[in-house]
């Protein structure tokens, strides 16, 4: 399908379109509104849009009905009327080309990535540690590198850490990094990680950036699903983390493209607040860097969430197209939110925000463009154009067709563990056996009274103080993108 110069977003109250230029897409956008305001339908909408541009779509079905999109639609009711009240909409009941995914590897094709690809600093927030034991994970990244040990999965990981544990000699200058303890409460995160069923996302064959950017055969871009309509609720670190990596990913192998006549993905995250939720401070500058400068890359970053303010201003302040939905406001702090998100648009003289936003239905929006220069136009209240697809979920048999159909049937589906970290560590202990050393003959020599003590002391704050400096450093340094792993993470061989 030919790519168009502009998305129709919708209707205003004279049933004039709305739309928004193509190529000022990479712009970044808001999705946001009140629960049943219609937000996943209007991100259904503009996944279409980007579909048919030959754009690229990799989106988040938290609800579980996104997947609608690989369906034909059957409008009625109330959705036929406001069809009919768009004549120039040129509105076809068609299904998408869509890629179902999913961690668990049971309702899409699996969705895998490497610990070497994730790095330690996004590990880190994974597994919510602290700086002691973010140090120690950073150390074993580094003996991982300079050992020439693929971490892939959790097991690769666990062995590194008890290979520590037994030669510590192995740590070199950073052997004051890694203490027992720490090590010890990263194989505890781990288990607890492994125990929330985190331990699928981790392994190979890993996903592939070139199979979610291939368009299909007719010129339409894929539509990717992540179904993260459990995730989301059992595992939302998980959800979160792996969002940032993908958008991690992007930004370092994708090529600068400057201007051009149209983004090569569209990205959109739902539950947009968990990216920032409990987020270290280091992290969400990143990201908030990423966002600011992918768009030169030619991504596009929409945002879902229930209101702007669950986003950081400087996130804020980057995004183009805002879509604004009906939102709720009993108390005194929704009140203020409310006059934060009316005052965040170029007024119309027509209207008052303000008190349209507590006005609006069901498909109802304020719609917040870009004019041609790229500023800000007038807000204006919009009805949502219908989607062309089906308005709802797929059922189990529709879902299981799209899997066997689809251009990545067998490429994922089965898991792939070649050598890495763990086979070789395990060689190298069944080579060298494991000695016992002889309890110590005779009487104990008793040490001098306090020595063992300041000793310990010393040592201790020395311990102490290379920690701190070595977090301070890491924090400073970014080996792999703006989001890759710290202080020469692995990568992916």
């Amino acid at each position: 399908m030919p790519a168009t110069d502009t998305f129709i977003l919708g209707a205003d109250s004279q049933a004039q379109p709305i739309a928004q230029a193509l190529r000022l897409t990479n712009r970044h956008g808001l999705i946001a509104g009140a629960t049943g305001t219609g937000k996943t339908v209007t991100l259904q909408h503009l996944a279409e849009l980007f579909s048919d541009a030959g754009v690229a779509v990799f989106a988040a079905d938290v609800k579980g009905d996104l997947c609608g999109l690989g369906a034909v639609g059957n409008p009625q009711g109330k959705v036929a009327e406001r069809i009919a009240g768009m004549p120039w909409l040129n509105h076809h009941p068609q299904a998408y080309p869509v890629t179902l995914w999913d961690i668990a590897g049971k309702s899409g094709h699996p969705l895998r990535t490497t610990l070497s690809e994730m790095g330690p600093l996004l590990l880190g927030n994974l597994l919510a540690l602290t700086d002691s034991q973010q140090a120690a994970l950073y150390a074993a990244f580094q003996v991982a590198d300079r050992e020439g040990l693929l971490l892939l999965d959790m097991k690769d990981l666990k062995a590194l850490l008890n290979h520590l544990k037994e030669h510590p000699e192995l740590l070199g200058e950073d052997r004051a990094l890694f203490a027992g303890a720490s090590a010890q409460a990263l194989l505890r995160r781990l288990a607890t990680l492994e125990q929330q069923g985190a331990e699928e996302l981790f392994g190979e064959p890993a996903l592939q950036l070139e199979d979610i950017l291939r368009p299909n055969a007719d010129g339409r871009g894929r539509i990717h699903l992540l179904d993260a309509s459990r995730l989301v609720h059992e595992s939302p670190k998980v959800y979160a983390t792996f969002l940032l990596w993908l958008l991690a990913e992007l930004f370092e192998q994708l090529p600068e493209r400057g201007d051009a006549d149209k983004p090569v993905l569209a990205l959109f995250f739902d539950e947009a607040h968990l990216l920032f939720a409990d987020t270290p401070k280091a992290l969400q500058t990143r990201l908030e860097q990423v966002v600011r400068l992918i768009r030169s890359k030619g991504v596009g970053v929409y945002f879902v969430t229930q209101s702007p303010s669950d986003l950081p201003d400087d996130v804020l302040a980057q995004l183009g197209l805002r879509i604004q939905h009906g939102l709720r406001a009993f108390t005194t702090k929704e009140q203020k939110a409310l006059r934060a998100v009316a005052n965040g648009f170029r007024p119309n003289p027509a209207f008052d925000c303000l008190s349209v936003l507590t006005e609006l239905g069901i498909g109802e929006a304020l719609v917040g463009t870009l004019e041609e220069k790229g500023t800000p136009a007038m807000v204006q209240r919009v009805a949502i154009a219908p989607p062309q697809s089906r308005i709802g979920p797929l059922n189990d048999a529709e879902r299981a067709e799209l899997i066997r159909t689809s251009p990545q049937a067998g490429r994922y589906d089965k898991p792939i563990d070649r050598e890495s970290a763990y086979e070789i560590l395990m060689e190298r202990a069944a080579a060298t056996p494991a000695t016992v050393p002889a309890p110590p003959k005779g009487k104990a020599v008793k040490p001098e009274p306090g020595l063992g003590d300041a000793a310990g002391a010393v040592i201790g704050n020395l311990a102490n103080q290379a920690m701190k400096t070595f977090v301070r450093q890491a924090t400073n340094q970014i080996v792999r993108g703006l989001l890759g792993s710290l202080l020469g993470g692995s990568k992916r061989r």
